[in-house]
């Protein structure tokens, strides 16, 4: 029981990867007040820990009732992320930005919830591994179902950590810094959403 959790723990950090989702954090947040990052840092581990054990309990019912596969949960998590970082190496926001004053466009970039929580701390590797995993910890005991649920807890405590310390980072980087930081991550996402979309078309032609 204690290799499989161990292992459980090892897939989960490195699917979510915490500290490779910190400098996105940076660049979509470095414009707001530091009352605003922590509230999005919260938000966005909440969603994404919600969304987590929500598929670990139900996750496997619900993608054979809508027959989504792994490879178009793929796909779709990719094209998500290529917008996000389409925005972060541009400077504006693509498609998500009102026209109706500056307190609806904000409502319209709540960063929390998309690109954050959704897909970079919640996207279909996170969702898939813990729906694969949960289906090993129940063939097990419920006790070690429950252990990995508490897993995911632990991961998305991490994540918050990681994006409360990202304040120091701004801090000796400044504002050029973090701009600089801002367009590279963002063409390295763009690469990563990209790959994601490749995966899975392998996947798809693989299985005809």
């Amino acid at each position: 029981m204690n290799d499989f959790l161990w292992q459980a723990f090892v897939t989960l950090l490195v699917v979510i990867d915490p500290f490779a989702v910190v400098p996105v954090y940076i660049g979509l947040t470095h414009k707001k007040s530091p009352d605003k990052r922590r509230r999005i840092a919260q938000k966005s581990c909440f969603i994404g820990l919600v969304l987590l054990l929500a598929f670990a309990f139900l996750g496997d019912q619900l993608l054979n009732a809508l027959n989504i596969s792994e490879p178009a949960f793929r796909i779709a998590g990719g094209f998500l992320l290529l917008l996000a970082s389409i925005e972060m190496v541009m400077g504006k926001t693509v498609g998500l930005r009102a026209s109706t004053g500056d307190e609806e466009a904000e409502k319209h970039e709540d960063v929390s919830v998309f690109p954050l929580a959704i897909p970079l701390l919640a996207g279909p590797g996170a969702l898939t591994s813990i729906v694969i995993l949960m289906r090993q910890a129940q063939a097990r005991s419920f006790l070690t179902s429950l252990a990995v649920s508490l897993l995911a807890v632990l991961v998305l405590g991490i994540t918050y950590i990681s994006f409360r310390l990202s304040d120091r980072i701004m801090k000796v980087l400044g504002l050029t810094g973090t701009n600089v930081l801002t367009r590279v991550f963002g063409i390295i996402l763009a690469a990563l959403a990209i790959q994601n979309m490749i995966t899975g078309v392998i996947a798809v032609l693989r299985a005809v």
